[in-house]
């Protein structure tokens, strides 16, 4: 073996050890929140999921770190900042088709009647006069934010084959609401006609349905569902997935994914807190599940 070769493979092996020292000896984990709603809300939200995962993975602190949008965390699990957060599936197959290796989806919520699934729903002011599809054609459409499967991808997808033509025909203007919760409140406040958010399109209207966006809305007393009308639901979405970052060593991971799964059960009202309510369980999920998302996400987006 040449004298190069020998120091180059020792020198693989070094980074190797040092890799792993790095991925064993975690001491602080690091959650991305991804700007959905209005940052305190979502820390607040997530805070008490914090001295469990101390406890469970040996951490010496866990970190919150809220995004003004949906991109601050993708790129964040991209390059190893972020250790794990709960997004939806197009923000998964965003990360997924940049570095398959960089995450890994373990769990997705379930709601009551065993579904893992919800719908993007486009909404208008009761008082605009819009009431269907046919209605809103040449009006101004809002959504949530570009990396958003219910609020973007999913409606870019599926409105032009409802409407029969490209989305941009269709709408007099496009624009971003930046999250959910800006977004409805931008259709409240005549910023756009029309916009897409999220719900699981079961239960009482009155309640913003029993999980997504308008329930979140609904319980923090920013939205009135007298003042909106629904113009429009899509096919049934995945629900988003809970992901950890692959810089983690398998234990850590093992022990955050086990620490959640059991959520439900040890804390119920933590388990309604982080994932905003309307849900029963978790299910495991892989990358298949997500795969006809990721490839919606390559034909629209392209990445």
């Amino acid at each position: 073996m040449s004298a190069f070769r020998k120091i180059l493979m020792a020198t693989v092996a070094i980074a190797t050890v040092a890799c792993q020292a790095y991925a064993q000896d975690v001491k602080v984990l690091r959650i991305g929140l991804d700007g959905g709603e209005n940052e305190a809300d979502q820390v607040r939200r997530t805070e008490c999921v914090k001295p469990g995962l101390i406890a469970a993975t040996g951490v010496s602190e866990v970190q919150i770190f809220p995004s003004p949008n949906y991109n601050g965390v993708i790129q964040g699990l991209l390059g190893g900042t972020i250790d794990l957060a709960m997004m939806g599936a197009s923000s998964y197959a965003s990360i997924y088709l940049k570095d398959p290796a960089a995450v890994t989806p373990v769990l997705t919520t379930k709601q009551e009647d065993g579904s893992t699934g919800y719908y993007s729903i486009m909404v208008a002011r009761k008082d605009s006069g819009i009431k269907t599809l046919a209605d809103a054609k040449g009006k101004k459409l809002g959504f949530a934010d570009p990396d958003s499967t219910s609020g973007y991808l999913v409606p870019n997808v599926t409105l032009p084959k409802d409407v029969g033509m490209p989305v941009k025909q269709y709408f007099s203007e496009t624009g971003f609401g930046g999250g959910h919760e800006n977004l409805v409140l931008g259709v409240l406040d005549k910023k756009f006609d029309v916009g897409t958010t999220f719900g699981s399109a079961t239960g009482d209207w009155a309640q913003g349905y029993t999980s997504g966006n308008l329930h979140i809305m609904v319980s923090k007393g920013l939205l009135d569902m007298d003042d909106i009308v629904q113009v429009w639901k899509s096919p049934l979405i995945p629900n988003g997935p809970l992901m950890v970052s692959n810089k983690l060593s398998d234990d850590i991971k093992k022990k955050v994914t086990a620490y959640f799964a059991e959520l439900p059960k040890t804390d119920k009202g933590c388990f309604e807190s982080f994932t905003g309510g309307g849900y029963i369980d978790w299910s495991p999920v892989d990358q298949s599940f997500y795969q006809t998302i990721i490839d919606a996400r390559k034909s629209v987006i392209g990445g």
